[in-house]
């Protein structure tokens, strides 16, 4: 066994057949790879998967918003689009499967519309059930001068039947107060949190890959791998295929695999074809930088960032100021 087989051995813990298609990033489907990259229409890729094969569809469709990777079309349009693919999408899932599809708003003159609710219908008339509508909260974006800005998107969550796959304790969050205890009843005096953590709610606070973000590349509406983790852990098993019809840089493939699961996915600009495959290969080298899943939010106040402090504000003793400003950043504290 060559050393990268062993460090994928130590990291998987698969037999030298499934290595060997660990290994590789496959251009077509099959069910005996690992990992796909399809350059090309998701339709195309769809249609070679068999009926009732992935447990996970995770994506974040073009936006209809005129990114460069899009054409902007009718709103009516684009929604007979998507229904097409969705369409496709729910034939692989299987019956104990889930879709996740991740949208912002339709910006149409100034007004918006915001996506899951034009697109819920199709799922629902597919007979696919909605378990959640995730809300995906983040700091920063592009700034509104005429309406509120947008710091929120959303993660529509369906599944193809009653009997789905969901794993809670995989994605507990730290408890908020875990001394909290029954004060009444039988349990009086007993502990009341979960000793594995609480359930992380449907609002979702990750921050969004923007210029400073380990993970940014040059795709514009790139996502954290962190936030597909999430729905990998709590919704699939291991060796389960998740597939993503508008890949982009890869990010689903990449929080599949991390969990020793299964990833395909789709992308039609080469570029990020590309990009997409350099970013797996190095997620299997071990070489990719992610913010991980247990990190904080940010917070620069927190933090003692000189930045927090407004230049307009007017300090009697500047230097005294500068002093304390300094002292924040090693002890962390805020300039009281």
């Amino acid at each position: 066994m060559s050393g990268r087989e062993l460090d994928l051995w130590i990291r998987y813990g698969y037999n030298g057949a499934m290595l060997r298609r660990i290994d590789r990033i496959a251009d077509k489907f099959d069910p005996a790879e690992h990992i796909v990259v399809h350059q090309g229409d998701c339709l195309d890729l769809l249609r070679t998967i068999p009926t009732e094969t992935i447990q996970l569809i995770a994506t974040s469709p073009p936006y209809n918003i005129g990114k460069e990777y899009e054409t902007r079309l009718k709103l009516e349009t684009y929604l007979e689009q998507q229904a097409t693919v969705i369409r496709e999408c729910v034939r692989t899932l299987l019956p104990t499967g889930s879709v996740c599809w991740q949208v912002g708003n339709y910006v149409d003159r100034g007004a918006i519309i915001p996506l899951d609710t034009v697109l819920y219908p199709i799922f629902t008339d597919l007979g696919l059930k909605m378990r959640n509508r995730i809300i995906w909260h983040f700091e920063h974006g592009l700034h509104c001068s005429r309406r509120f800005s947008g710091r929120y998107e959303t993660v529509i969550w369906f599944t193809k039947s009653d009997d789905y796959r969901f794993s809670l304790d995989s994605v507990r969050v730290p408890q908020k107060y875990p001394g909290k205890k029954y004060f009444k009843g039988p349990k009086a005096g007993q502990y009341s949190s979960n000793p594995l953590g609480k359930n992380p709610g449907d609002m979702w606070a990750i921050p969004n890959v923007k210029s400073n973000h380990v993970e940014k590349t040059e795709h514009p509406c790139q996502f954290p791998v962190e936030l597909i983790e999430r729905l990998v852990l709590s919704m699939t098993s291991k060796d389960d295929w998740v597939l993503d019809p508008f890949l982009g840089t890869g990010t689903t493939v990449i929080a599949a695999i991390r969990h020793d699961r299964r990833g395909a996915g789709a992308e039609t600009v080469p570029r990020y074809v590309q990009l997409a495959r350099e970013r797996i290969q190095q997620e299997m080298e071990g070489t990719l930088r992610t913010r991980p899943m247990d990190r904080p939010v940010y917070d620069p106040l927190e933090a003692g960032n000189s930045l927090t402090v407004a230049p307009w504000e007017k300090k009697e003793n500047p230097s005294q100021m500068a002093l304390f400003e300094s002292t924040a950043r090693y002890r962390g504290k805020t300039p009281r």
